[in-house]
């Protein structure tokens, strides 16, 4: 099931949503999304601080967030999370160096309490260059399959 559809499935009477697109840096966050937006990738630069983009797609306006990924930039990450919808986490799959940088990275993002209920897409960028790592390689690098969604607890029974 796709990320949209899920997305839908959350938001079926609201037709807005909110995406937050993150990574490391050099992951190809702004490519992806200009590429999404049918913009010429050609020039693309590191984004310092943010870009946002509102995309239409079957009826919903999808307001994108893409911020930087250098390191001095991730602390204030935590200033985008409010009503976020759905992350997407991109992965330099050719980044071999930072696999674990990036591990620890998304680790951090999903013990965040602002973020609890938005739907996660690991987009696995640069499949393309040689020696990039295959899909199953870098689910098993990040973890992904430790990867549960909290549970919310029962609310206390109250005898009568």
């Amino acid at each position: 099931m796709g990320l949209l559809t899920i997305l839908k499935k959350m938001r079926e009477k609201e037709r807005e949503l909110r995406l937050l697109v993150l990574g490391l840096d050099n992951a190809g966050k702004t490519t992806l999304l200009k590429r999404l937006n049918g913009e010429d990738v050609g020039g693309t630069s590191p984004t310092l601080g943010f870009n946002i983009k509102t995309l239409e797609h079957r009826g919903f306006q999808l307001h994108v967030w893409d911020v930087g990924g250098q390191s001095s930039l991730r602390s204030y990450w935590r200033n985008y999370f409010e009503s976020t919808d759905g992350l997407v986490w991109v992965v330099d799959s050719s980044d071999h160096e930072r696999l674990k940088l990036c591990a620890r990275e998304l680790k951090a993002l999903l013990k965040e309490e602002r973020l609890a209920g938005a739907s996660l897409l690991v987009f696995a960028n640069k499949q393309d260059l040689p020696g990039a790592l295959p899909a199953g390689d870098i689910r098993q690098a990040l973890e992904l399959d430790s990867i549960r969604s909290p549970v919310t607890p029962d609310p206390p029974v109250t005898p009568a």
